[in-house]
C-alpha cells in the first residue's frame, strides 16, 4: 500500500502508514492474553527485531499480519516509526477496552473489526487494580523482631511499598499483587553491564553498590528487579554478579540521582513506609530507588553519572522520569465536557460509555488522579467514591453528586457530605473504569448542561495522553 489513513470520529488524529510494511510480529499480549500482530512502517530492521524480541516472539521480514478473528486495529507512531497492531479475538465485550488502550496510551487511532458489533464501552469487570493492603506478619525464623506492635513486620503490599531495612520484600509481601498493579516483563540491562569494571576491585566502592542492592531488595523493586525471585529482572537485577550500576542507562542514573523527578510512580511518606524515602511532590528530587538514606543513594548515583562524564544539564528539560502513562496522566489538561458528560443541575453525573469503579468531582485546576497511595486523591478533590474489587461497576446517570450508591464507599471527604457545587462555577469530572482507566475527564459548569463537542486533541474523552501504545505497553511499562 502507498498510503493508508485511518480515520476516527471524535478520536485522535489518524496516523499515516507510509510505504510498504517491512515485516510483522505475531505474539500473545502479556497484558490481555489476546493474540496480536504488529506491522512496522518507516522502521529499520534492528528496531522491529528488538521490539518483537521484547514481545517474546520472532520478527518476520516482508510478511504482513494474518488475523483469524479481527477485533480491531490500532495505528500509532513511536517517534518516526509507524505501527499498526491487529487484535485477534472474538470478544465484543472487550472491544471498548482495547479502543481505550489504543487511544489513551498510544494516542493512536482505533478501527473496530466486524466482531466489535458497535460495542465501545470501557469496563474492567475482572481483576481490577488491587488497592494497597498493609500486611503484618511474624519475622522469619532467625530474624530480629519487627518494629511494629507485637514484634510484627508490617509492609504495604503495593508498588511503592517497602519492608523493614535489612529484610527482603518478597519474604513479607506478595509480588503477585505488585505486578498486577503495574505491568511487567523481563528486559535486558544496559549493554555496558557486560564490560569489566576495575572499580569492583575497590572494597569501599563495592560496599556502596552492595548497600544499594539491599535497598532494592527491601522495596517492592525486588519483585521486578531481582532474578533470584524467579520472574526475571527488568532492566536492572539486584541479584546479578558484577557492577549493578552499569546496568542502568544514563537516564536511569539521572532518575536514581533525582536529577529527573520521578514523582509519578507514587510513594508513602517514610513514617508510613518503614523509613524509606522516594521522590514525591513534596521532595521531587529524591531518588527513584526507595531508600532509608536519601543522601547516600543520591551520592552513589551522582558519582556514577560523574564517572560517565555526565552533568545535570545533560538532562535539562526532562521533567518526568519515565513513568509513562502515569506522568502523562498527571500532566493532562482537561477540556470542556461533551453533552454526554458532566453533572446535571439535579446532581446526576453523566460520563461516556463505560462502567465506572471510581468517580471524582474536583476543583477545575486539580491535578488528574493517578495511583495510590499519594497521587489518587489530589488536592482539590471535593468528592470521590470507590467500588470494592468484587463490586459491580456503575453506569452513567446512576450516581448523584453527594449520594453514595449502594455497594460503593465514599473515599473523600473522609466524613460527612461534600461541599455543595456552586452554580456557574467550573469543576473537573473524572470517572474511571479502574485506576488509570479514565472514561471521562472533563470540565463542566455547575447548574448548566455541557455543550456538544467532538474533540480530536484528547480533551474530555479517552483520547491520548501521549505515551507509547497500550498495545505496545510492554516497552512503556517495563522501562518504567
Amino acid at each position: 500500500m502507498s498510503l493508508l489513513l485511518l480515520l476516527a470520529a471524535c478520536g485522535p488524529a489518524p496516523t499515516a502508514l507510509e510505504g510498504e510494511t517491512i515485516g510483522s510480529c505475531s505474539y500473545e499480549s502479556p497484558f490481555s492474553g489476546e493474540l496480536e500482530c504488529r506491522e512496522y512502517y518507516m522502521a529499520d530492521l534492528p528496531y522491529a527485531e528488538t521490539d518483537c524480541e521484547e514481545l517474546l516472539s520472532t520478527f518476520e521480514p516482508d510478511a504482513s499480519c494474518t488475523v483469524a478473528e479481527l477485533m480491531g486495529t490500532c495505528t500509532y507512531a513511536d517517534g518516526d516509526v509507524q505501527i499498526r497492531t491487529y487484535v485477534d479475538a472474538d470478544a465484543p465485550d472487550r472491544c471498548g477496552t482495547n479502543k481505550f488502550g489504543c487511544e489513551f496510551f498510544a494516542n493512536g487511532a482505533w478501527e473496530p473489526g466486524a466482531n466489535c458489533d458497535g460495542n465501545n464501552e470501557v469496563a474492567v469487570l475482572e481483576d481490577p487494580f488491587p488497592q494497597p493492603v498493609r500486611v503484618c506478619v511474624d519475622p522469619l525464623p532467625g530474624e530480629p523482631a519487627g518494629q511494629s506492635e507485637g514484634g510484627k513486620v508490617c509492609t504495604w503490599e503495593v508498588v511503592s511499598g517497602a519492608t523493614e531495612d535489612g529484610r527482603s520484600f518478597t519474604d513479607y509481601a506478595e509480588c503477585d499483587t505488585v505486578i498486577r498493579q503495574r505491568g511487567y516483563s523481563a528486559a535486558e540491562p544496559n549493554p555496558l553491564y557486560a564490560e569489566s569494571d576495575a572499580r569492583m576491585d575497590d572494597p569501599a566502592y563495592v560496599a556502596e553498590v552492595d548497600w544499594a542492592r539491599t535497598q532494592i531488595r527491601a522495596g517492592s523493586c525486588e519483585c521486578c528487579h531481582a532474578s533470584a525471585k524467579g520472574v526475571g529482572a527488568a532492566i536492572f537485577d539486584a541479584d546479578a554478579e558484577g557492577n549493578l550500576m552499569n546496568q542502568f542507562s544514563d537516564k536511569g542514573l539521572a532518575m536514581g540521582a533525582g536529577w529527573i523527578p520521578t514523582v509519578g510512580f507514587g510513594t508513602y511518606p517514610p513514617e508510613e513506609n518503614n523509613g524509606f524515602w522516594r521522590s514525591s511532590p513534596e521532595n521531587p528530587n529524591l531518588s527513584v530507588i526507595p531508600t532509608v538514606d536519601p543522601d547516600r543513594m543520591i551520592a552513589l548515583f551522582e558519582a556514577e553519572l560523574d564517572h560517565r562524564g555526565l552533568v545535570r544539564d545533560d538532562f535539562a528539560g526532562m521533567e518526568y522520569g519515565g513513568a509513562g502513562p502515569l506522568d502523562a496522566q498527571r500532566a493532562f489538561v482537561p477540556e470542556a465536557c461533551t453533552e454526554e458528560e458532566g453533572v446535571a443541575p439535579d446532581g446526576t453525573i453523566r460520563w461516556l460509555p463505560g462502567r465506572a469503579r471510581y468517580v471524582y468531582v474536583m476543583e477545575a485546576d486539580t491535578i488528574t488522579p493517578t495511583v495510590p497511595p499519594n497521587l489518587d486523591t489530589p488536592e482539590g478533590t471535593l468528592w470521590r467514591i470507590d467500588l470494592p474489587a468484587d463490586g459491580s461497576p456503575v453506569f452513567s446517570e446512576s450516581v448523584v453528586y453527594g449520594q453514595v450508591p449502594e455497594g460503593m464507599t465514599q473515599a473523600w471527604p473522609l466524613e460527612g457530605a461534600p461541599e455543595p457545587l456552586v452554580d456557574g462555577k467550573q469543576y473537573y469530572l473524572y470517572a474511571s473504569a479502574d485506576v488509570l482507566f479514565p472514561i471521562s475527564r472533563c470540565l463542566f459548569t455547575a447548574g448548566e448542561p455541557a455543550p456538544s463537542s467532538c474533540d480530536t486533541t484528547g480533551g474530555g474523552g479517552l483520547a491520548g495522553i501521549g505515551a507509547l501504545a497500550a498495545l505496545a505497553m510492554v516497552r512503556v511499562r517495563r522501562r518504567s
